[in-house]
């Protein structure tokens, strides 16, 4: 399992990485493309000006084994999704801090940040679940 050091992640296995514009890269945890399986589609929410909420559901992920709701990490608006993900769902198994990344965000409460998981964190909580 991997765990990069410059990303934050969540309790429910997303992952959010700060980029140099002040947006929010997001996508899904080594651990979660693991525990899912093959994953077979991807259904991503649309660009809009409405804002998403942290802790709500924004996308789905179905998989051989399972269908999965992806959670907002972090509230804000959402400016650009990852349009290869439809076409090519397994992108998630083969690069999930890399070209699966699920959706861009402009954040709107930086302060959310502080209640993420640091690398280490969560590979302690990981552990915890094994």
């Amino acid at each position: 399992m991997e765990f990069p050091d410059n990303l934050h992640y969540t309790k429910e296995h997303e992952w959010v990485r700060l980029e140099d514009d002040g947006t929010v890269l997001m996508g899904i945890t080594d651990y979660a493309q693991d525990a899912l399986g093959d994953i077979v589609y991807v259904e991503l929410p649309v660009v809009s000006d409405e804002p998403v909420t942290k802790d709500e559901p924004f996308a789905v992920v179905e998989s051989v084994k399972a269908v999965s709701d992806i959670y907002v990490p972090i509230s804000g608006e959402i400016t650009e999704v990852n349009d290869e993900l439809p076409n090519s769902p397994e992108v998630l198994n083969q690069d999930c801090y890399g070209d699966g990344w699920l959706v861009r965000l402009k954040p709107s409460d930086t302060e959310e940040f502080e209640e993420l998981l640091s690398a280490k964190d969560y590979q302690s909580f990981i552990d915890e679940l094994s």
